[in-house]
């Protein structure tokens, strides 16, 4: 899809005029529609209205502007020169420098941090759905952005897409050396080393900031490499403020440019001759001449191109400034198209970012929001004739292995789902503790529960590692959520990891293990987001880590759950207010009225009068809510919607010999809700029950396998219920 036409007062995503491409899906605002040969004729037929009226505007920019590159192309000129108005102001797609069909695209972004990841998923999001190429990502990274962007691409797996990342802090030493006031820091600098960073035979590469937003395919932009000169080695879109002018107030003294200068949001480098040139000697010397007299940059390495193109202009090739159309403040952006449907690319590079004022905003901003929330699940498509590995073969081969017929195939299609997952898609912060008695909460929600985020961060001061189940829309209204909210955003050691929805089924157990492996604490608690601790537990639990020497024995420390059946409720502030509240029918034993043996073994009998942790024994469907070592087993992913995905976890603890030890003081209370949807399934699906019971059976069989004769207990005990 490549642009919004507004007709009968609604937005319309149309798909670009490719009369070759297999599959284009239609969007409109979210919902997708699948009329593509409609739409496709429909576009071609504005785009040569378009093409018709524009040619007095076109003269209109040339003569008010005087600059060729602002309202024409020179990449859109046929090539006999016959260079009407028109033709360079309208982008046509028969025009498009051609690409060949598998020809491999290089892109490069540095991106730091947790918002840059968000950002780099979007302007990633509009590349893919615009491509028709393989693509080669190049990321350099810190180790934050390198930890959530190599697990995010790992769990898209992508056609056609590759990924490699490179280190940030190998490169610092090259760029820190120079004093820079720009927001960026240190990294946005880091685009001058990129000579150096990527691979030695690497001949070319697209750069992008990470707030672009793609409109059109980006094998168009690969294809201006091609209109370069012999000389010609960086590619670049002029500077649409002011800023080089040196006019925007008294004593601004701005670095040295050509003309207006040049904007690095999107360049195209010509890596093999930059390296002929000695790039890197290049640029230092500029820099040191220039820092004698400035002292520092102010935009970063955008200030050190423009100095050194001042001195060597013939190696720049400038590019239509629709490939960069500059959002920022006091910008002359709106004169570089006379429609908008000749964008290529919008740059969102003011601090403001949606918040820009300029006249087609409203446009721009749709465009970026439907990449926002746009599913990434339908980015996978394959590019046909071009070679892919975007499934692993293991993985191919065990999915040819279903057998369709099997009566339970939805249920094992789903264990072999991947999942996108986005780790820590907000801030975190975490500072390990010195005595290494920590312990993370560890949950996984969906949106209809956000609402316990709040009560749970109130009650639990430790690190939180959440698991959200969710969709691409959800995700941003889960953002918006959290950023409004002045508990979570305060809150800096919760990390949120974001399981994108995929299939028919809610991955519970795959999604609680998204939570538990990105726990970074020695413990974890692992527990629902419909609990709410007992305030003081976490503080409590630590002291129960060091008091049973969990460090070296392997103990479950059982948290005796309770529930309320009113959504108002005055918390327990201890155990004696408690089991006053469970006597006056306020408060109940957890499931104490549908499912009494999930939770019975914990013996609260005994708990109303200990005062010292004791142990139980395991029992059939006994399903607590635990603290255990980080290094516990995982939850088996078989296990899906409703039913037996807790259940199955702690009879792994009991066949590992976990002691189940039940704290005497600790307790935590479950609020009311509406019933889930897998429940429903469960309770009104006879096949669904079916195909649990063939789940656990073969999981009893692979626990056999595993624990041997210890395991038939199990086996024994579900026969027997």
């Amino acid at each position: 899809l490549s642009t919004f036409f507004y007709r009968d007062g609604r937005s319309l995503l149309l798909a670009p005029c490719l009369a070759d491409t297999p599959a284009v899906q239609v969007l409109e605002r979210a919902v997708l529609e699948s009329r593509v040969r409609e739409v496709e004729e429909e576009n071609r037929q504005i785009r040569l209205q378009l093409s018709q009226s524009q040619g007095t505007a076109a003269q209109l920019v040339e003569g008010n502007y005087g600059n060729q590159q602002w309202g024409a192309s020179a990449d859109t000129v046929p090539e006999d020169g016959d260079n009407t108005a028109e033709e360079k102001n309208h982008t046509d797609c028969s025009r498009s420098p051609p690409v060949q069909k598998c020809e491999l695209i290089h892109v490069a972004c540095v991106c730091a941090g947790h918002n840059a990841s968000r950002d780099v998923v979007t302007l990633v999001k509009s590349v893919l759905f615009h491509r028709r190429n393989p693509l080669h990502f190049h990321f350099i990274t810190d180790t934050v952005a390198n930890r959530i962007l190599s697990s995010l691409f790992q769990s898209w797996m992508v056609p056609s897409v590759q990924v490699s990342f490179y280190d940030a802090d190998e490169l610092k030493s090259e760029v820190s050396w120079i004093p820079n006031k720009h927001y960026s820091g240190i990294y946005g600098l880091m685009k001058l080393t990129l000579t150096k960073a990527l691979p030695s035979d690497l001949s070319k590469v697209i750069v992008l900031d990470t707030d672009i937003t793609f409109a059109t395919d980006i094998a168009e932009l690969w294809g201006v490499f091609r209109k370069f000169t012999d000389k010609q080695v960086i590619g670049l879109v002029e500077n649409q403020s002011d800023w080089y002018l040196g006019n925007l107030w008294k004593n601004h003294k701005p670095w040295p440019a050509l003309g207006r200068g040049f904007n690095t949001g999107v360049i195209l480098l010509y890596l093999e001759r930059l390296r002929r040139i000695s790039w890197e000697q290049m640029w230092r010397l500029t820099a040191e001449r220039e820092l004698m007299s400035m002292l520092s940059t102010s935009l970063a390495d955008q200030d050190i191109f423009n100095a050194f193109i001042k001195q060597n202009p013939v190696l720049v090739h400038q590019l239509p400034c629709f490939w960069n159309v500059q959002l920022s403040d006091h910008t002359r952006s709106e004169q570089c198209y006379t429609e908008v449907s000749d964008l290529k690319v919008i740059h969102w590079n003011s601090p403001k970012k949606l918040r820009v004022k300029n006249k087609h905003v409203e446009f721009f901003r749709n465009l970026y929001l439907t990449f926002l929330e746009y599913d990434g699940n339908l980015l996978r498509r394959e590019l046909f004739g071009c070679p892919s590995q975007a499934n692993p073969e293991s993985l191919q081969a065990a999915l040819e292995e279903l057998d369709e017929d099997d009566q339970c195939y939805d249920f094992r299609r789903e264990r072999l789902t991947v999942h996108r997952v986005h780790l820590y898609f907000l801030q975190y912060d975490y500072m390990p503790t010195e005595d290494d008695t920590d312990i993370t909460l560890v949950a996984q929600l969906s949106m209809d529960r956000l609402q316990m985020l709040e009560a749970i961060c109130k009650h639990w001061e430790g690190p939180i590692s959440l698991a959200l189940y969710m969709s691409d829309a959800e995700a941003q209204q889960f953002l918006r959520y959290a950023q409004a909210s002045e508990v979570l955003k305060n809150r800096k050691n919760v990390g949120y990891h974001i399981v994108y929805k995929e299939g028919q089924f809610y991955p519970v157990n795959l999604v609680r293990n998204v939570a538990l492996r990105n726990a970074n604490t020695p413990y974890v608690f692992l527990t629902d987001v419909d609990f709410l601790p007992m305030y003081g537990l976490y503080d409590y639990l630590r002291k129960a880590v060091v008091q049973l020497d969990m460090a070296h024995t392997k103990k479950a420390l059982v948290v005796p759950a309770f529930e309320t059946l009113r959504y108002r409720l005055s918390f327990p502030k201890s155990k004696a207010e408690l089991l006053s509240m469970l006597d006056m029918g306020t408060l109940y034993t957890f499931r104490y009225h549908v499912w009494p043996k999930g939770h019975a073994p914990t013996n609260y009998a005994k708990w109303r009068t200990a005062t010292m942790p004791y142990k139980v024994e395991w029992e059939p469907d006994f399903e607590p809510y635990v603290v255990v070592r980080r290094d516990c087993p995982e939850y088996d992913q078989r296990f899906v919607g409703f039913g037996w995905n807790k259940v199955s976890h702690i009879i792994e603890l009991d066949a590992q010999e976990y002691d189940l030890m039940v704290l005497p003081n600790a307790f935590m209370i479950h609020m009311p809700h509406a019933p889930s949807f897998d429940i429903s399934k469960f309770r009104s699906s006879s096949s669904y029950r079916n195909c649990l019971n063939t789940l656990k059976d073969e999981f009893h069989q692979d626990l056999s396998r595993k624990y041997g004769a210890a395991a038939l207990k199990y086996l024994t005990a579900q026969r027997n219920i």
